[in-house]
């Protein structure tokens, strides 16, 4: 492969942001300087006009649906979506179908993604109440994390039996990563509004329902059950202020042995957009109060959360569309969720040096994710270009999405992703595809 260049950029890396040029040689980086001569090597070279040069984002959190679900999506289409929103690495949840709860159904999917896949890939293994045998087969080198549904499962994937939660705790090596919501309190809840309302209870209500106490109760349970045991545990989306005081702000996130995610929706939405947007944003855990969502951000800049995901999890609009018992919780968010954050910058709520620490540097730390994350001499050249001031709105026609839509059609962004690189290859340019797909299987330092 030639070397590129990429000239004139703001570089935005490891919390700072300088202009420079980077020198990309095959799948790496090899040079970083404040000028790098053209006359001096012999390459492709592409302007960057000044705007701003990222790593590639590393979402931690995402449902592709393939294989089983592929109505709603596959790992090709959402990977391509995920590279046109500057997202050039993805995790992804066992609970397709079949489910990824032994070594070969888990082997099968990365099959898939190396056929397919356009972003680089890793995928979770999935716990029951009766495969610790399978979990315990896990490579740490290879696969990303193990995955726990502590509440909202499908099939068999709610692990409710205390006895084998401690059992995994205790026996795996591996990060658990762990969806806590308390399954009795949502039963509980969803019996009262249907003694009420039936099977089409207003959305309004969802997070009464799937509420407070019940991520708290789980949230809470986990952490608890991890400290007695020394398993590290990563707790995915947290929606509520309460679980945010679970977590601590006081030692660096290598030395954290407990680590909390927020999503792109529980920063962006309330309850007050339920009027407006309906079983369009709902997601379980539900999205909540304004206080909240206040308090999630209050965590996030002072690193009780350690990192931003999407949770990318479409299903069709004739699925959202049904009442609320049978309209499926979850949305696309991967071709939009970086542009959003740009807003939330300029609107002065982060820095860009903050967001890129907890798209890029912090989920590349935290599962120790080997070359990814930083804009570094010998990293694999998995990096964005964003152009601030070009300015765009959400339509149907420009959604990349399988399922053909998004909560945020209508909203406007200021900023675009012009160029997207994974492994050296510039796979997206001002709006076209590159039509190889060059994303490979995640690595992991342990």
């Amino acid at each position: 492969m030639p070397k590129t260049l990429i000239k004139n950029a703001k570089i935005v890396n490891e919390n700072s942001i300088f202009h420079g040029d980077v020198l990309l040689d095959g799948e790496y980086i090899i040079d970083i300087q404040s000028s790098i001569n053209t006359d001096s090597v012999e390459a492709t070279v592409i302007d960057a006009k000044g705007n701003y040069l990222l790593p590639g984002v590393i979402d931690d959190q995402v449902h592709f649906r393939e294989p089983g679900l592929t109505h709603k999506a596959t790992i090709e289409t959402e990977s391509k979506a995920a590279i046109a929103g500057g997202i050039t690495s993805f995790i992804e949840m066992p609970n397709t179908v079949p489910q990824a709860t032994t070594q070969e159904l888990l082997e099968d999917k990365f099959k898939i993604a190396s056929e397919s896949s356009y972003a680089n890939y890793s995928f979770m293994m999935g716990g029951t109440n009766d495969n610790l045998e399978e979990l315990l087969k896990t490579n740490p080198r290879n696969v990303a994390a193990i995955k726990l549904f502590l509440g909202s499962s499908t099939g068999n994937m709610l692990v409710d039996d205390m006895d084998v939660l401690e059992k995994i705790f205790s026996s795996t090596k591996m990060l658990i990563a762990t969806h806590c919501e308390d399954e009795a309190t949502i039963k509980k809840n969803l019996a009262e509004q249907k003694a009420i309302y039936g099977d089409d209870i207003p959305i309004h209500l969802h997070p009464k329902i799937r509420s407070e106490e019940a991520c708290y109760i789980s949230s809470s349970n986990a952490i608890e059950l991890a400290k007695k045991t020394g398993a590290r545990l990563h707790v995915f989306h947290l929606s509520t202020a309460k679980e945010t005081e679970l977590f601590r702000n006081d030692i660096p996130l290598e030395e954290k042995k407990i680590t909390a995610e927020v999503c792109i929706h529980h920063l962006w939405f309330d309850e007050s957009d339920y009027e407006k947007k309906g079983t369009l944003i709902k997601w379980n855990p539900a999205v909540k109060t304004a206080a909240d969502r206040g308090g999630l951000w209050e965590a996030l800049l002072d690193d009780r959360i350690d990192v931003i995901a999407t949770d990318h999890a479409p299903h069709t609009l004739e699925e959202k569309n049904n009442v609320y018992t049978n309209a499926p919780s979850g949305g696309p968010l991967v071709q939009h969720a970086l542009m959003a954050m740009f807003s939330k910058h300029k609107e002065g709520k982060i820095t860009l040096e903050k967001m890129v620490e907890k798209m890029c540097h912090n989920p590349a730390k935290l599962f120790k994710i080997e070359k990814r994350g930083f804009i570094k001499v010998g990293y694999y050249a998995d990096l964005v270009i964003v152009d601030p001031s070009s300015p765009w709105t959400v339509h149907k026609d420009n959604l990349l999405y399988k399922c053909g839509w998004s909560p945020f059609e209508g909203t406007s962004f200021q900023s675009k992703i012009t160029h997207t690189f994974v492994n050296g290859s510039l796979v997206y340019n001002q709006g076209e595809f590159s039509d190889i797909k060059k994303g490979k299987r995640l690595l992991f330092d342990r």
